[in-house]
């Protein structure tokens, strides 16, 4: 019995250390990129879409961003065809343009299908909807990677008008150009500029790796909290490379424009994003801005 009893003692103390999370951003707007193995994996995919509907369900009101890399990766091999890739960025020619937006568009309803098994109304658009996402050709390293576009305006009304009709958007980062040409857009670059626009409280991008490290050679050096002025200074120690160089600049990119903070979680994690929000210590990297308070370490 009082093994019983502890274990609901348990409970209520988690669910008291939320509740000055859940009082500092309510009513505010928070960005999830989601990507990464947690999108593969059909018990994380399911954990991560709880995550975000128990987010709304408590007063915030998050936005998704969603990738699809490896479901592309995977539809474009089926089609014959090789996925090839230049500094990061997938080459994308007419043909995999086609397969892509069709591979995103798929992710992204599955996705408003599982939110909305959990009582929460979702509406999946992609960039192209009401202009949502202005592009422009992007190049890699100087390279031409074809339909792969830079976004250059978010039209952050039909965010807010959804949001304000109580819905949870799921976006799918294909853009427009000038002459309305389709282009695929990295998910983590569209999640960073949506974020921008629409002046999140937080960018919580879910990854397949822990977070940031001093040394990426040592797990034990793991970084909890990170100030903008700190994340510039690993980036010129030389420290930071691979796929997090980007990802880190996007996050200083973000909280330059007025996102307060930006986390990098690990999805393969279950339930990471309640983890990273609404406890203490946290379990990835939050960076944040200078005059920001850092509140783990408690």
């Amino acid at each position: 019995m009082e093994k019983e009893m502890q274990e609901f003692l348990d409970k209520a103390n988690v669910l008291i250390e939320a509740l000055p999370y859940i009082q500092r951003f309510n009513r505010k707007i928070i960005v999830v990129k989601y990507g990464g193995s947690a999108m593969v994996d059909d018990e994380l995919k399911k954990r991560v879409i709880q995550d975000v509907t128990l987010l709304k369900l408590v007063g915030f009101k998050p936005i998704i961003v969603h990738g699809g890399g490896k479901e592309i990766s995977s539809w474009v091999s089926k089609a014959g065809m090789e996925p090839k890739f230049i500094n990061g960025l997938r080459v994308t020619d007419a043909a995999t343009m086609e397969i892509a937006e069709m591979v995103l568009n798929r992710v992204g309803k599955s996705l408003v299908s599982m939110v909305q098994e959990l009582g929460v109304n979702a509406i999946g658009i992609s960039g192209k909807d009401g202009k949502l996402l202005k592009v422009e050709k992007k190049l890699a390293g100087g390279e031409d990677v074809g339909f792969v576009g830079e976004v250059t305006e978010v039209n952050a009304k039909v965010l807010y008008d959804l949001l304000e009709k109580d819905f949870l958007p799921i976006v799918c980062p294909i853009g427009l150009d000038d002459e309305y040409n389709s282009y695929n857009i990295n998910a983590d670059d569209a999640a960073c500029a949506i974020a921008k626009a629409v002046n999140a409280e937080k960018l919580a991008f879910l990854t397949d790796i822990e977070g940031v490290y001093r040394d990426p050679a040592d797990k034990s050096t793991l970084i909890s909290e990170l100030y903008v002025s700190e994340a510039n200074e690993l980036l010129k120690s030389g420290n930071i490379g691979g796929g997090m160089l980007p990802k880190l600049n996007n996050c200083i990119d973000a909280i330059e424009n007025g996102v307060s903070r930006v986390h990098i979680l690990d999805g393969r994690i279950p339930h990471c994003l309640l983890l990273e929000i609404f406890t203490n210590k946290g379990i990835g990297t939050a960076i944040l801005g200078d005059e920001e308070a850092k509140y783990y370490h408690k």
